[in-house]
């Protein structure tokens, strides 16, 4: 197994990361926000996002599955659901990758069932030639090529999560 080149460096990403609060803190000013981040894959994006956006939040996490190796599997599997109610909040919820749109999709509609007073979506890194379905992105990192990518939170079988950059996955054969 090995990683190429990355895609986005540790300084792209931090300069995208910024962007993306600053936008988020001027859509919410004068409110509070409940931020859920998407386990595990976007905890790293999530932590770096929510230090820079500068008002009050509340944070809880969601945990969910679709993914075996580097195929869908088409079945979303929530393995810890939110602690808190969201009835009457402002949610972010805050995921690292979009592709076929199920998981994202699936999330969101469980979500608005709790009767938010709104709820946008920050993706990380948007993979739009995988669209299977289409679900409402407010805030979008990066719109990245077919590829698996890893790092910053991404991985291939729980692996390469730690890389603070985003790089191609390709497997030895």
């Amino acid at each position: 197994m090995i990683t190429g080149k990355p895609l986005f460096t540790v300084e792209h990403i931090q300069n995208r990361v910024k962007e993306l609060a600053s936008k988020i803190s001027e859509d919410y000013e004068g409110k509070e926000l409940f931020s859920v981040g998407i386990l595990r894959g976007a905890f790293m994006f999530f932590a770096d996002i929510v230090k820079l956006i500068q008002i009050p939040m509340t944070i809880d996490f969601i945990n969910v599955s679709s993914y075996a190796k580097t195929a869908s599997t088409g079945e979303i599997t929530v393995h810890t659901d939110l602690r808190d109610d969201i009835a009457g909040k402002h949610v972010l919820l805050i995921e690292d990758i979009i592709d076929t749109g199920l998981t994202l999709r699936h999330i969101r509609e469980m979500l608005l069932k709790r009767d938010p007073a709104s709820l946008k979506i920050c993706v990380f890194l948007d993979k739009k030639s995988r669209r299977i379905v289409e679900v409402p992105l407010d805030y979008v990192g990066f719109e990245i090529p077919n590829e698996y990518v890893v790092g910053y939170g991404l991985d291939y079988e729980n692996k390469f999560r730690n890389l603070p950059y985003i790089a191609i996955f390709k497997k030895d054969t």
